[in-house]
């Protein structure tokens, strides 16, 4: 049945090193070439094809010009934080990509795949800053530029809150705060890079506070909320108010503000464009979780992309061991933690989306778009993203697809959490309001004790998120531990990791070349976890 991999496989060798990265504005103005002023005698439009690079970037490929094939884009980080969770697993293959993130190995300052995450964040957010120089607030000419400039503050904060969470050094079980030359790097983020920022700033730009770092992108969020509302673009790929105010639910949380968390929430919930998705949607064999219709915002591709035209390495290939030309097809296929699945009820629809074990009440009853393909994938196999219309051949169809960057039902966990937080009780009755008229009709919560309504909220919230990579900030905030070595694990014997709280390799290191670039970065360095753990015997 997999004899359509091997022609992919083969071929890659041969062309990866020949694509190049492209983007809209790329399309219009070359921007090796055209200066500031250039964009700006263009008006709007050079506004607009500012504003496409962004969306356009969440795509881009091969960044680094090596031959790494986890260097597609954010889906590819997305995967990278899933994989360093105890959620999701993937069988031990020579072609899983991911290994060092899920093994903690080969993850310090020196490796490629730690350059490829910094480079990517600075890249991706000189795209706002691009925009951000050449046009804001006091210099648009028209409201669609207005609303321009609050899509780029609303991108580069969206870069930011998730970046920092990741390179901030926060306690953890095996590493100390104290790095090797002496300095705490407790709290520290990454060094903020403003438009229109002089060389000489930059060279010498330090790590940036948990406080610091906060204020920025505050100010960022809000004059997104102000300005994004003249926005005239309705596709999913460019964030809206919706957006703007679920993007501070995340902020707060972060922060461990929960009223303004709740708060903002709600207004992301109330303001959304798009809807709760229901049974049909999530467990549709041509449109479940390929869908931005359904999403307040989405990532797309279509077959011109070259992370399509490459076959193999895009999120599909990745994510969807039902198309057969992929990675997941190949081997390394994407499972739900056996764990996380068996606490699923039966009477969830959710946990179709999975291929239950042998035996289980709801073998045989998984919506697999092939049944004999289904038939060979591995116990607990995600089904949950679907090749686009259900196409499991021609790669040019199945990867032109989309991927989620915010859903509403996020923002249903997340203003139940808060709730949680501030008034326990409060929380679980918004849970189990969403769940029993979205998810199980059926399900009522069993308090196991006085303090677990926050981990049952976050169960779910797992369970409704999985694969879309958001929990690893769950477990960083919240210090919860990854339990990988129990009884009837599914997790290969060589990730075997439990840790006591928050993992040391959460927090993320910085790549040794930026240091030779800015030395204000020398000495505050996160501490290397790489093969900090043993796995469990």
């Amino acid at each position: 049945m997999r004899t359509n991999i091997t022609k992919i496989f083969a071929g890659m060798c041969c062309v990866a090193s020949l694509f190049t990265a492209t983007s809209c504005v790329e399309e219009t103005f070359p921007t090796n070439a055209a200066t500031e002023d250039q964009l700006r005698d263009a008006g709007a439009k050079g506004t607009e094809a500012l504003l496409w690079a962004m969306p356009a970037f969440l795509n881009n490929f091969n960044t680094q010009g090596g031959e790494a094939h986890w260097d597609w884009g954010y889906g590819s980080i997305m995967h990278i934080r899933d994989v360093m969770t105890a959620d999701m697993t993937v069988v031990a293959t020579s072609y899983d990509w991911y290994q060092s993130w899920a093994l903690n190995q080969n993850i310090g300052e020196a490796y490629a795949s730690t350059q490829f995450l910094w480079n990517y964040y600075y890249q991706f957010i000189q795209t706002s800053n691009n925009l951000l120089a050449t046009v804001d607030s006091t210099t648009a000419s028209t409201n669609d530029e207005l609303g321009m400039v609050g899509a780029a503050h609303a991108f580069r904060a969206h870069a930011y809150l998730e970046a920092s969470q990741m390179y901030e050094f926060l306690p953890n079980d095996k590493i100390d705060t104290i790095n090797i030359a002496g300095n705490s790097v407790h709290k520290l983020t990454m060094p903020i890079v403003r438009e229109g920022m002089a060389e000489a700033e930059a060279r010498n730009n330090p790590r940036a506070t948990r406080e610091q770092m906060a204020a920025f992108i505050l100010a960022d969020l809000d004059a997104a909320e102000k300005l994004i509302g003249n926005l005239k673009i309705a596709s999913k790929t460019i964030p809206h108010l919706d957006v703007v105010y679920g993007l501070k639910a995340r902020y707060y949380m972060w922060l461990g503000d929960y009223e303004n968390a709740k708060k903002y929430a709600r207004l992301a919930i109330d303001n959304n464009t798009g809807a709760v998705m229901t049974r049909e949607d999530c467990l549709s064999t041509t449109s479940g979780f390929n869908d931005p219709t359904k999403w307040m915002w989405a990532s797309t591709t279509q077959k011109e992309d070259d992370v399509v035209s490459t076959g193999i390495i895009n999120w599909t290939s990745w994510m969807s061991p039902e198309a057969r030309y992929g990675y997941s097809a190949a081997g390394a296929v994407s499972m739900i933690d056996a764990a996380l699945y068996n606490r699923i009820k039966d009477t969830d629809f959710r946990k179709l989306m999975y291929k239950a074990p042998e035996g289980g009440a709801l073998a045989g009853k998984e919506p697999f778009i092939d049944a004999e393909w289904g038939a060979e994938l591995p116990e607990y196999a995600a089904i949950k993203f679907r090749p686009n219309e259900g196409n499991t051949e021609e790669y040019t169809v199945g990867s032109s697809s989309a991927f989620p960057l915010m859903r509403v039902e996020e923002m249903y966990f997340i203003e139940a959490e808060a709730a949680e937080h501030i008034a326990p009780g409060a929380g679980i009755a918004l849970l189990t309001d969403f769940m029993v008229a979205n998810r199980d009709s059926k399900y009522a919560y069993a308090a196991i004790n006085e303090n677990a309504g926050v981990e049952e909220i976050l169960f779910h919230k797992r369970v409704e998120l999985w694969g879309e990579g958001l929990s690893f900030f769950d477990y960083k905030r919240l210090n919860m531990s990854v339990t990988r070595a129990y009884e009837g694990s599914n997790v290969d014997p060589q990730r075997m990791y439990n840790t006591d709280g928050r993992p040391a390799w959460m927090n993320f290191c910085i790549v040794r070349s930026e240091k030779n670039n800015n030395a204000a970065l020398i000495g505050f360095e996160n501490p290397d976890p790489s093969g900090a753990y043993k796995p469990v015997e």
